[in-house]
């Protein structure tokens, strides 16, 4: 069984024009078809996230050269944990129940692109608030 969230560091491929990153083909099987995407920053000391999916996968991908750490649980009233990140590129696959948030730790601004198997309807919103951070 697949776990309800899968942290993936991408390897930084590029050259001397700047970084470039190839996520491994299982992430983007995870998510299926891309039916909404979205792309958003985060400024140093702020958060996005603190919320979960009834139905929908998402995979996000985070680009940031300082300081950022990720928090998630497993659903309700489960284990809250965190993982800190440095300069890193990483990408992550987030199952519905899994609670999800982004910390902007650094000085600088955070990058990050969300992918879901599922359209944005604000009539049928999908995202239910559980605080994590």
């Amino acid at each position: 069984m697949r776990e309800l969230v899968r942290i993936v560091k991408l390897d930084n491929g590029g050259d001397t024009r700047g970084s470039s990153f190839v996520p491994p083909p299982e992430c983007l099987e995870f998510i299926g078809t891309i039916r909404d995407m979205h792309i958003a920053t985060i400024l140093p000391g702020a958060v996005r996230g603190n919320h979960y999916h009834q139905q929908h996968r998402e995979v996000i991908v985070v680009v940031h050269a300082d300081h950022w750490s990720f928090h998630w649980d497993l659903g309700p009233d489960s284990e809250i944990h965190r993982e800190t990140f440095s300069g890193a590129a990483v990408m992550i696959e987030i199952a519905p129940l899994a609670s999800h948030a982004i910390h902007n730790d650094g000085a600088a601004e955070l990058y990050m692109v969300g992918l879901s198997d599922a359209p944005f309807d604000v009539r049928l919103p999908d995202s239910h608030r559980r605080q994590l951070t």
